[in-house]
Parts: structure tokens; sequence; C-alpha cells
């Protein structure tokens, strides 16, 4: 029997793994060609063709597949997948399987398809469709779809062993012209919002280069515009870095040199490479669109020296007037046609109050300092490369000595909102309860969201300073950060109240309840133990109970093997009650439904009333532009909440402790309680397609190919090509 070799991608057929792991067929993964690899059976080749091979080898075709209003593949538009979704749920509402009695030939295809389309697994996790949901997490715990998965995990996991891993002492950087003991770089925020994980990549860049070279690292404000900046923000990046365990050897101030600057643009204008210029602002800009010069441009330079000072003491005609670098007008590169270097700003500075009338720009601010404080290389990001011929302009007109300019790309993720302005308007317009709120990009709302330290700067570090600029999936980091928890999360269950189920227990030795230590980590002893409660009457979800079988034999984890012995359902199909007998001898690795319980609440033995709660993107774009219209791509739902009872020893987690809910993902303590008292669990993603995928519909849909025929099942998708208009 030959191989099925399948290229390891994001998201792979899970229709042609779930087909060869239901004829025990083996899948090798190509790790080398990514999308460009081909799908393989023996001879065969191509998706489409080995998918049409291995269903010649399985039985159970002769199932009808359930009558589809559309097609459904991994390219399918959301509207198509909500209407496939809800045909399947009907199906579903009287029957276990749509194979049959048992999993067979129709739900292994209709589980890789649900699985190879993103917008269908986001779907999947609303709530709407329960017999769908209930369906799919029973499915994913079976031998097929778990060894389908498992063979996808292994082979990246495999590959990512392979990869040079390059961490926080090993990261393959060379400064030019660097000597050890004398390398000073420094990280230069602008007070005017919290720090972003945008930000994060300079800061950590930076305090490893200074470590390698034995340098010092220089946390600056680069604070020259009164009108954006407070000192809360200063505070809150420090807080920070100092949560991200980012040190740093001195902090500093543009504004502690603006004495300084504004010295040296005097000299500029001595030397007659400045001017000034009353130019109105779009006129300018128009002028170096069009490289035409300003008519102030040959000014004497006593002309400019006077208009510079009553610039710098904001008198009503000074108000009018800024500073210009006189390099070249019809230079190719536009940063350099004479740009704008100081100007009058109204109001007060948050370090030095009033005094100051006129603030320098960045372009000019930046050189000079950095020369002040004896900066020797400026790391910055790639986004700035037309600006460094400009930066090498002003050290060398200044007289200054070269400082090495290292480039980076900076962070950037799909969904994601990294603009301090439009953070700001969320913030203020309550979309978020504030800068900490777990969807934002903030160092702060992905620290509860569940992110670690160590998760953070692993994945950071391991992008190295690559200055390929791409936008990244959420996946990655969660994955690294999954990692980092999964050793060491202490491990409960919460059971779902939505028509949760009561449970008779027969079989026990004692009517009574009985409360035993079991480890809180299976793999980890050092992570403790809890109290369990083992009684006679036991709750366990709906969605569980509706999968069971008359005497079929299920096994509750942590205790043993049990036989299904009766079971009473309401009209609509929902489990009213269950009773189980005790076969602790069953061998847990024949049963194929694993499930978690709880014992019943009693005055002695409480459960304690929590909320789950998953998150959403706050954006339904995946990439916005400047001038997108953020309230037109604004999510309208992002959070979900499910009411839950949870073991009772979670009471004594505290804000950021971070455990696994078994059976439901890992979850972060929020340290808060919803208006019901129930204690506040924020979902983790796992880097997991499920865990990561948009949930909304998203912003931008694409084209329809015509000619599909309906009804089809996980074939691959068509090419598409996005045809939504632009978000204004």
């Amino acid at each position: 029997m030959p191989d099925v070799v399948l290229p390891l991608v994001q998201t792979p057929p899970f229709v042609i793994i779930a087909l060869a792991a239901l004829q025990g067929i083996p899948v090798i993964w190509d790790t080398q060609s990514g999308e460009q690899g081909q799908t393989t059976y023996g001879d065969v080749v191509g998706a489409e063709n080995v998918r049409a091979e291995l269903e010649k080898g399985v039985d159970g075709k002769e199932v009808p597949l359930p009558p589809l209003p559309t097609l459904l593949t991994s390219t399918s538009s959301f509207q198509d997948v909500s209407a496939v979704l809800d045909a399947l749920d009907d199906y579903l509402a009287y029957r276990t399987y749509f194979a049959g009695p048992k999993f067979g030939f129709g739900d292994a295809t209709i589980w890789g398809t649900i699985r190879g389309n993103n917008s269908a697994i986001g779907s999947i996790k609303k709530p709407g469709r329960p017999h769908l949901q209930r369906w799919f997490n029973h499915v994913e715990t079976l031998d097929v779809p778990k060894a389908a998965l498992e063979s996808h995990r292994q082979a990246k996991s495999e590959m990512e062993k392979g990869k040079k891993t390059k961490r926080l002492e090993s990261i393959d950087v060379v400064l030019p012209n660097a000597v050890k003991g004398k390398v000073v770089v420094r990280f230069a925020p602008e007070p005017s919002g919290y720090l972003h994980i945008g930000h994060l990549k300079a800061a950590i860049l930076n305090r490893y280069l200074a470590d390698q070279y034995q340098g010092k690292f220089i946390l600056r404000f680069d604070d020259t515009n009164p009108v954006k900046e407070e000192g809360e923000f200063e505070e809150a990046i420090q807080e920070d870095l100092k949560m991200i365990e980012i040190s740093f050897d001195k902090i500093v101030h543009t504004s502690d040199h603006f004495d300084k600057i504004q010295a040296y643009a005097e000299q500029l204008i001595k030397q007659g490479d400045a001017f000034m210029d009353d130019t109105e602002g779009e006129t300018v800009k128009e002028q170096r669109r069009a490289m035409i010069p300003s008519n102030n441009r040959n000014l004497s330079v006593e002309e400019n020296l006077i208009k510079f000072k009553e610039m710098c003491e904001g008198t009503e005609e000074g108000k009018r007037w800024s500073l210009r670098a006189k390099i070249d007008y019809q230079h190719k590169n536009g940063t350099l046609r004479d740009p704008v270097i100081y100007r009058y700003v109204g109001g007060s500075h948050h370090v030095t109050g009033t005094k100051y009338k006129a603030y320098p720009m960045y372009d000019l601010a930046c050189p000079i300092i950095d020369h002040l404080d004896g900066v020797t290389h400026a790391l910055r990001a790639n986004e700035y490369w037309a600006r460094h011929e400009q930066y090498q302009w002003f050290l060398k007109t200044l007289g200054f000595a070269n400082i090495e300019i290292f480039d980076f790309s900076r962070v950037d993720f799909v969904y994601t909102v990294l603009s301090k302005r439009k953070l700001k308007y969320l913030v203020e317009k309550n979309v978020v309860k504030g800068w900490d709120d777990p969807r934002f990009p903030t160092v702060r709302g992905i620290r509860s969201r569940g992110m670690t330290v160590q998760g953070l700067k692993n994945y950071i570090l391991g992008q190295g300073a690559s200055q390929q600029a791409v936008q990244l999936e959420w996946d990655g980091i969660w994955t690294v950060n999954k990692k980092v928890i999964d050793p060491v999360a202490p491990r409960y269950w919460a059971i779902a109240e939505d028509r949760m189920v009561i449970v008779n227990v027969i079989g026990r030795e004692t009517g009574e309840p009985e409360v035993v230590s079991k480890p809180l980590h299976k793999k980890n002893p050092e992570v403790g133990e809890k109290k369990m409660v083992f009684a006679s009457k036991l709750i366990m979800e709906q969605e569980d109970a509706k999968t069971f079988g008359e005497n079929e034999e299920i096994t509750a984890m942590d205790w043993g093997n049990a036989f299904v012995t009766s079971k009473t359902t309401t009209p609509s199909g929902d489990v009213s009650s269950l009773t189980i007998t005790l076969h602790l001898a069953g061998d847990f690795k024949k049963t194929t439904k694993k499930v978690t319980w709880l014992a019943a609440p009693t005055d002695a033995n409480p459960l304690v009333p929590v909320v789950l709660i998953e998150y959403d993107y706050l954006i339904t774009k995946k990439k916005l532009e400047e001038d997108d219209f953020l309230p037109e791509v604004l999510n309208t739902k992002t959070e979900y909440r499910t009411y839950a009872l949870a073991s009772k020893e979670v009471e004594g987690l505290k804000k950021w402790d971070i455990i696994q809910f078994e059976r439901k993902g890992f979850y972060i303590c929020q340290g808060t309680k919803d208006n019901q008292g129930r204690m506040e669990f924020g979902f983790i993603p796992d880097g997991r397609a499920a865990t990561v995928a948009l949930k909304a519909e998203p912003a931008k849909e694409k084209t329809k190919v015509p000619g599909t025929a309906k009804g089809s099942w996980g074939k691959p998708g068509p090419k598409t090509i996005s045809n939504a208009a632009a978000v204004p």
C-alpha cells in the first residue's frame, strides 16, 4: 500500500488525511516544498485525484450526504459557509452521525471540509447551531480526526525542531563597525500611548544587542509634540517594559536638550542649510511633490534668524512660520526635498510646561539627540528606510560623527489595530474597557489575554532581525505561548450550565461523597495536587450526554469506565437525565468518549460559578489601511460568554493565573467578577486554526467562481480574486 504524501502547509486537506486514516494508510509530510508541493498517492498526483482514489477504498459511501444549498470549499465566502452550516445543523437535529449509526465516510468528509475552512471553524464556535457543535466537538475526540490532527501537529513540531532556534542567546545579528564595550543603542517611543506589540521588537532587539556587545541601552522619550503626549504614558511605558523584563541603563528625554537642538537649528540657518517659510501646509506638500522650490527658499540668513526667533517666542507673526532644511527640492528621495524641521506648537508640554513655544520635528531631533547621547547604532524599522539618507545628511551637515543604521521589520498582525490614534478612539468610545483590554494589541492587553512574558520574548526573538515586511497571522505567537504554558498550567474542570445533565452513578461502594487528591498536571507532579469529589450524583454537559448511546461504554475522566444504562430525553431531543453503571475494570483505550464531569454541588461540596469568555478580533478587515473609516470595519460582537460551574479550588486563583479547563482549553483568570458575582476567565488561543479564526463576517469577501456544482464536498477550492470595494 503506497503512502499519501502531503505538502506541510498551515491548513492541509483534512478530508484526504481523514480518508487515509480511515483505511490505515500512512501520511508522509513534505516539509520542504510549502504551498508549491504536490499531493501524491502512489502514481496518483494532485489533491482532487488523490481524494477520488482514496474514496474508492472506503465503505459507507452508499449513505448519502445531506443536500447542501451551495458548494463548500476552503475558499467559500462567509455567507456560503453560514448557509451550509445551518443546513448541517438541521440535518443533525435527530441524528448522531452523518454516516449512520457510527462515524464513517460522510462524517470524515464533512469534518475534513469544515476543518479546511477557517470561516467554518470560527462559526462552529459561535452559539446558535447546537446540533452541529455537539457533533463537531464529539467527532474531534474520535480516533480518525484525532489521528489526522495529531499527524499534522507532529509534522509541524518536527519541522520546527529541525530549524535553527533563534533565542535570546543565539540571534544571528552582527552590528557593523561595533566594538565590544562601546556600543550604545536606544529605544525611543513617543509618550502618546501605551506600548503595543508593534513596538516590542525594537525594545527587545535593542536590549539583546546591548547585552551582546556589553554596551548600553538607553530609554529615550521622544517628547517633541506636546499636543499628543502625556506623563501618564511615560509611566505606563516604563511599567510595560518592566512587565516584560526589559531593563535599561538610563532614561532620557528629547526635551532635555531643547536648548541645544534650537542652537543647532540656528547653526543650520547660519550655514545656509535651513530657511524659514510661511507657505501654507497643503501648498508645501504640493510643492514638494511637484519638486517646486518655496518662494522663501533664498531669504537671507539675517531674515531667517529674525523669523526663527519670532517663531520660538510664539509671536503672532512667528506662529505663521516654520523652519525647513535646505537640502534639494528636486531630490529623487522625497524626504530630502526641503523637509519642515521646526514649527510652532501651542499648549503646555508635560515636562517643560510653557517654556518653549516651538518644537523640533523628529527628523531633526533624532540625529542630534543620538549624537548627544553617544548612540553608536540606531536600530530603525525599515518603514523609515527612505529617511536614512536624510538622517545621514543632518549628521554630516552638523559635523557629527557617523552613526550606523541597522534596519529591521516591524511586527504587524492581521485583524489588528496598531495606530495609536485609532486605539485611543476605541478607548474613548468605550468599545473596549481600557488600554489593558484583552482584545487590545497593547502589551497590557495581550498580557491579560494570556500571553506570557517568556512566550512573547521567544516569539519576537524567533523573528530575529528579519527585514522582510509581512503581515503575520496570530497562530504563530499563540503556538509559541502554548509551549510555555502547557507544561505548567494546572488542570481543572468546568461544566457548561446550559441544559447540563444530572447523572446518577450506580456501583459505588459507598453512598457518601469521597474527596480524593489528584495531580493538577498528570505530566508534571511539581504543579501540585487538587481535591476531587467522587459522588453518586454528577453533572455533565448536554453536548456530551447527547452523544451517548444506550448501554454504550464511556470513560469518566480520572475515574474510570461506565456503561450508560439509562438515558431520558425531552421531545426537543435534549437529555434530561442519565444513569451510568461503573465498570472500573474496563479499558479506557477502547472507549471513544472520554468526558469531564463534576460531583453535583452540595452545601458540603459546592462548585464555583464562573464565566468563560472567548474574544473575537476588534476589526473584521485583515489589513487596516490608514484611510479606512474605522467604524465601518468594527466587529459588532467581540465577546462570547459561557456560564459554567467549576471545581471549588479555582476560587483560590488570582489575576493572571493561567490554567487549563480540560477539553475546553487554556484560560487566564481575569481577577474580576461579572455582575452576577461569577469569576471571569478569558480563553487563551493555542495556535490551532479554530482558536485564531475570525468569528464574525469578514469586511472583505472573495468573488464567487461560476460553474461550481451544488452539493460538492471538500473539493479543492478555486483560486479567487478579491473584488471588494475599498473601505472608505
